[in-house]
């Protein structure tokens, strides 16, 4: 062979090595799961983030972040799902965690060859990060799950430090979930409500596991010095109205009567850990710190 000819050999080997590996990168794309629906804000949240808009075509009614799911098909709330409904979307794929059901319409999709992935909804950076991991493969996007969880933690032990740093003592705190009119729940331990106030730097006078209800006495005798209040109807100044309308006794607690009833955006809660809940974090550590240094980013 001439010298001349080596490097057209050299060039046609390596066209070949090319036109190999862009049919195995659309063979893998095809493989990926293309039609999604999401059951649970955080999971859908998720998704949004890893860019995967294209692929939802429904999500549950807790999917209210980003605004752009507003315009999507809903298939109700994430405990009650309806397999007709879903199957008339012609999914591919149904994501959501162990908080989606019930279990019958769940095996009714499996039978009808949707595939059910089933994420966990524990509030720890590592079902975080093993979540995104799962995402990341499913959508494609392996380097931007590790970079959005990169980023999630960093902001914690940001906060973290920062906290540890400052003087002031980790005020009493409730965080209280449910509906205008409805009975609250408390964050209990093992609950993304009570991982919440311990990233804020709160203590948790709740000692039970869970969301569980509580007298209207035990709830005034644990007399909180902040209450946060995640109100699935009304947000806002309403929010504590309707949780002091309901709650008549605590308007002699010391969160009444400092004005510390603080709302918050249920949809934070569900799913487990979602891309939003490091600035919820900032945003309550502040109000329950006021001392709180500011992050790097917001220094002079």
């Amino acid at each position: 062979m001439s010298r001349q000819a080596l490097p057209f050999s050299y060039a046609l080997a390596l066209c070949a090595a090319v036109s190999l590996w862009i049919v195995a990168q659309c063979a893998q794309a095809t493989d990926l799961p293309q039609r999604w629906v999401s059951a649970g804000g955080s999971v859908s949240e998720w998704i949004v983030e890893l860019g995967g808009n294209a692929q939802l075509v429904a999500v549950d009614t807790t999917s209210q972040h980003p605004s752009t799911l507003e315009r999507l098909p809903k298939i109700g709330y994430q405990r009650q799902l309806s397999a007709e409904g879903i199957l008339a979307l012609g999914p591919d794929v149904l994501v959501g965690t162990e908080e989606m059901g019930p279990p019958p319409v769940l095996e009714q999709l499996r039978r009808a060859s949707v595939r059910v992935e089933v994420l966990s909804s524990e509030a720890s950076l590592t079902a975080l990060e093993k979540n995104l991991t799962h995402l990341g493969q499913w959508l494609g996007k392996n380097e931007q799950a590790q970079e959005r969880f990169a980023t999630f933690s960093s902001t914690l032990q940001n906060l973290s430090k920062r906290l540890a740093a400052n003087k002031d003592p980790a005020p009493n705190v409730l965080l209280l979930v449910g509906g205008a009119g409805d009975r609250p729940l408390v964050a209990g331990s093992d609950t993304v409500g009570d991982w919440l106030l311990t990233q804020a730097g709160a203590k948790n006078l709740a000692t039970h596991s869970g969301y569980k209800p509580i007298s209207n006495e035990m709830l005034v005798g644990l007399n909180p010095a902040f209450i946060v209040i995640a109100d699935r109807r009304v947000d806002g100044p309403a929010a504590a109205q309707a949780l002091i309308a309901q709650n008549p006794g605590l308007t002699s607690s010391r969160a009444a009567k400092e004005h510390h009833l603080l709302p918050l955006d249920a949809t934070l809660l569900v799913g487990g850990l979602g891309p939003r809940l490091p600035a919820a974090a900032e945003a309550l550590a502040k109000i329950l710190h006021p001392s709180l240094a500011p992050a790097a980013a917001e220094q002079p």
